[in-house]
């Protein structure tokens, strides 16, 4: 398969988490002994995907120490791009546009995981010929369930999957993509909203483990994951944390 780059969303400033992001971006933000940035793209990179254009800003320049320094990454082609401070997520894509000699490239946020098979995501993508696919994921609930019958409590679901879809990242699009960017657009508004009304917004189901780290809740619950292979969340337990594909 060609070398297709893989843009990943890391300029924002994480004002759900500020218990860490007030000293680190948000990309840098530790599960175990990484930051979660480094979890998303051992993901593309243990299925031959590691070209890798981060979209810098909120405290950008730690971001590209992290690499400059770290190991891990020797075998990453990385290009850091400065897309501003105050940039929303499409306008940040757009700000890329220059680094793309792709027919079609992936493109993500720094804090989601997944357990996601990226080359039957792009097969679909392909497939649909569609100017952008998404991952749709099931949601977790963040609240416990009770079924009543008769008046009377029957049973519990301890924050069950829920059966509805959201917006999972994991991306594919093609180079068409940019006529629908403006310069600070905001990626999952007027864009996917308009590519959806042209019919040219492809979805592909994923049905495995996806998680997302928005709150301080959420990087407890993957460190949780992570060291024990336990998910508090439905009560399962994996002999290890289901996005650690690498290994």
């Amino acid at each position: 398969m060609e070398r297709i780059p893989v843009v990943i969303l890391c300029g924002g400033k994480g004002l759900r988490l500020r218990e860490y992001t007030d000293l680190l971006p948000k990309a840098l933000v530790p599960v175990g002994k990484m930051p979660i940035i480094l979890h998303v793209m051992k993901i593309y990179a243990q299925q031959g995907f590691n070209k890798f254009i981060l979209c810098l800003g909120y405290k950008g320049d730690m971001v590209k120490n992290y690499f400059t320094k770290s190991e891990d990454v020797r075998d990453f082609e990385i290009t850091f791009a400065d897309t501003g401070l105050e940039t929303n997520t499409g306008g940040r894509i757009k700000k890329i546009e220059k680094y793309i000699d792709n027919d079609n490239f992936f493109a993500t946020y720094c804090d989601g995981v997944a357990d996601i098979d990226l080359h039957t995501l792009y097969n679909h993508h392909k497939k649909a010929n569609k100017i952008a696919t998404l991952t749709a994921v099931h949601p977790i609930s963040p609240f416990g369930m009770i079924e009543i019958e008769d008046g009377l409590v029957r049973s519990f679901k301890e924050k069950p999957t829920l059966p509805s879809l959201i917006n999972g990242g994991f991306f594919v699009f093609n180079q068409k993509i940019f006529n629908y960017l403006a310069e600070n657009s905001v990626l999952e508004d007027e864009p996917l909203k308009k590519l959806a009304l042209d019919e040219q917004l492809a979805a592909f189901s994923h049905d495995g483990f996806w998680a997302c780290m928005d709150t301080y809740k959420d990087v407890e619950r993957l460190n949780g994951i992570w060291e024990t292979g336990y998910m508090p969340l439905g009560y399962l337990h994996f002999k290890k944390a289901p996005w650690k594909i690498w290994e």
